[in-house]
């Protein structure tokens, strides 16, 4: 089945790296499964905003970057352009964030994006093959 990206997932890829946005298109069109780009570039507010859950305000930890002595690939670079994005597979109509098929269909998104990457000779890395923080919907240049 051939996917396409949606108005939620161009608004997301807005700022991106052009290689990072290639990818991302060239990689729906003949995904195993359909995704979403949820996130891509993060203002300054928004990175201390995620830096500061599981620390200073509930929920799980999921970035070491403060944003400021640590930048998250999120933020924009000196080129202009964040380089990175977080996806989440769409399936049973709606996004999927925490379905307990999830991780399986970032995983199988994953093994396909990185081909496609090879493919194009994008250097690419998935935030599934991290430890900590462990970030399976993170891609970055």
């Amino acid at each position: 089945m051939a996917y396409f990206l949606g108005k939620r997932s161009l608004s997301s890829l807005e700022g991106v790296h052009p290689n990072l946005v290639r990818l991302i298109k060239e990689s729906i069109t003949n995904s195993p499964v359909d995704f979403t780009v949820v996130e891509g570039v993060r203002t300054l507010k928004r990175q201390q905003e995620l830096f500061a859950q599981g620390r200073t305000r509930p929920g799980k930890r999921v970035t070491n970057a403060d944003g400021v002595r640590n930048k998250s690939n999120h933020q924009v670079k000196p080129d202009g352009f964040g380089h990175a994005v977080d996806i989440y597979p769409f399936f049973l109509g709606q996004v999927q964030v925490n379905h307990r098929d999830t991780i399986k269909n970032l995983k199988l998104i994953s093994d396909h994006i990185k081909a496609t990457a090879k493919r194009l000779e994008i250097p690419i890395t998935w935030g599934g093959d991290w430890r900590r923080p462990y970030d399976p919907p993170h891609f970055q240049l």
